[in-house]
């Protein structure tokens, strides 16, 4: 029986080993974690985090052939195949810092592997990391190997995206896997392809060198994130020409060599890895002398930036240049709808920079818990142009936030709306009656483009949709505060 163990109980390696396990009855997989409370999490019938469909596939083969563990050195010391599942954040201090990703949570479990390995292993890079850094990986189990075990370093790229993650999953474009070029690498890679194989057509699943196939990870997070960005930056321009940016982006998408998705123009993107990606892919043409190439790739990134500060700039400019002591409804928190992930969500930006004109804020997220608003809100925020000086602690009350369980109440004597994830339950609430219970003008602040626009007008909101053509109301109001 094949023993795999999977080393980071996370958003990438929770679902994946869960979707091995039900696709791959005979094997036994366990996931590992130094993390007590994630674990028991991962074995209650709360789940750590939410995935359409994951709980089902989860209660349906644990403490049967899938396993959740503290129990690490056990596990690893079995296992035919490791995969490592750890954080690879953006370094904060240091040489590359701002830029270059933090390998010390691989390291760590690198010496972990060579350290209680008895037998040959596989080990495969499951987090995103730099290009060559199974090179380094391979340098750290063989350094420490005096017991003659033969390790292959494979690269499994994982091209989830959060909310579709279990669909992704069973249904993958395509399957990544890099390893050496040589007959001991060759068949490594063929071991793993053999698992995909259960459930995933032979030609989706593609077998590169490793160098590839961990550059290919940044590359397509890179052209994604471009994507928006581009989009992004023709939203501000449909505003001051008169376009709508939703009929340019279909007239647009409408060309197959561009394609139809990620042309949504919103208040920008967010989530684990399209900015941490980004800011390693610069780093990496810095360090080969391609300044010009990381130049490029940098302005994805500054238009992110751009975009949620615009947002901010509209709300406070369009609210007669002050948002201080008004009720600002939040609705939405998480940095894409159907998952409770926040990390680098624009709610973040948007929210802090509501705070720091005094706004009073009333958050609702159906899934993203009122500790994770509140810890989000109250936590430094990495400046990744300068990462020696990380953007102050936000100084507001706890008077100024308020979390709360139903749209209604977060909306009720509100100013203001900005919609900030797109929530299918935000397109259909009833905005008559939240009309109704606000202070007017009555604006509304639509950063995902997805309400109805003239009929909310209908009902006598003002409202901003990015992009879109400007309320008579707006279009005598700068784009920024004064």
């Amino acid at each position: 029986m094949v023993k795999i163990c999977c080393i980071g109980a996370g958003y990438v390696g929770g679902p994946t080993m869960a979707v091995i396990a039900a696709n791959c009855p005979e094997m036994t997989v366990a996931v590992v974690d130094i993390s007590a409370s994630r674990i028991n999490a991962w074995n209650s019938e709360q789940l750590p985090i939410y995935e359409p469909g994951l709980d089902n596939v989860v209660k349906d083969c644990r403490d049967k052939n899938l396993f959740f563990s503290t129990d690490v050195e056990k596990h690893v010391a079995d296992a035919d195949i490791v995969f490592v599942s750890v954080n690879t954040p953006t370094k904060t201090r240091g040489l590359g810092a701002g830029k270059a990703a933090d390998l010390r949570y691989w390291e760590s479990a690198a010496r972990l592997i060579a350290e209680v390995s008895t037998k040959n292993k596989i080990v495969v890079e499951k987090s995103t990391v730099p290009v060559k850094t199974a090179e380094a990986i391979e340098k750290i189990l063989m350094s420490q190997n005096d017991k003659g075990i033969s390790f292959q370093i494979l690269s499994n790229p994982e091209f989830l995206a959060e909310g579709t993650a279990v669909n992704d999953l069973y249904n993958p474009d395509r399957v990544l896997i890099g390893g050496r070029d040589t007959p001991e690498g060759q068949k490594a890679i063929q071991v793993l392809k053999d698992i995909y194989a259960h459930w995933v057509p032979a030609d989706r699943i593609i077998c590169t060198n490793l160098w590839s196939a961990e550059l290919s990870k940044l590359v397509a997070n890179a052209f994604l994130a471009q994507k928006i960005s581009s989009v992004n930056a023709v939203s501000a321009l449909c505003e001051a020409t008169g376009a709508d940016v939703t009929q340019v982006s279909h007239a647009v998408g409408m060309d197959t060599r561009i394609g139809k998705k990620f042309l949504n123009a919103s208040v920008g993107f967010g989530g684990s890895c399209f900015q941490k990606d980004l800011l390693n892919l610069v780093y990496i043409y810095e360090c080969n002398g391609l300044q010009e190439g990381a130049n490029y790739w940098k302005q994805v990134i500054k238009l992110n930036d751009y975009q949620k500060s615009r947002f901010v700039n509209r709300v406070v400019s369009l609210m007669f240049n002050t948002v201080a002591e008004k009720k600002i409804a939040i609705l939405g928190f998480a940095f894409k709808k159907d998952t409770s992930d926040t990390r680098e969500t624009p709610a973040i930006y948007v929210c802090s920079g509501l705070l720091r004109d005094n706004a009073q804020l009333s958050v609702y997220d159906p899934r993203v818990p009122e500790s994770q608003i509140l810890k989000d809100l109250s936590t430094d925020r990495f400046d990744w142009e300068h990462p020696a000086h990380p953007q102050p602690l936000i100084p507001f009350d706890a008077e100024q936030v308020t979390v709360v369980n139903d749209p209604y109440e977060a909306t009720k004597d509100a100013h203001g709306i900005c919609i900030l994830t797109e929530w299918d339950q935000f397109k259909t609430l009833d905005y008559q009656k939240i009309y109704d219970h606000m202070k007017k003008p009555a604006f509304i602040f639509d950063g995902r483009n997805i309400v109805d626009v003239a009929k909310l007008r209908s009902i006598g909101f003002i409202v901003y949709s990015i992009g879109k053509p400007l309320h008579p109301w707006l279009t005598d109001v700068p784009s920024a505060a004064w």
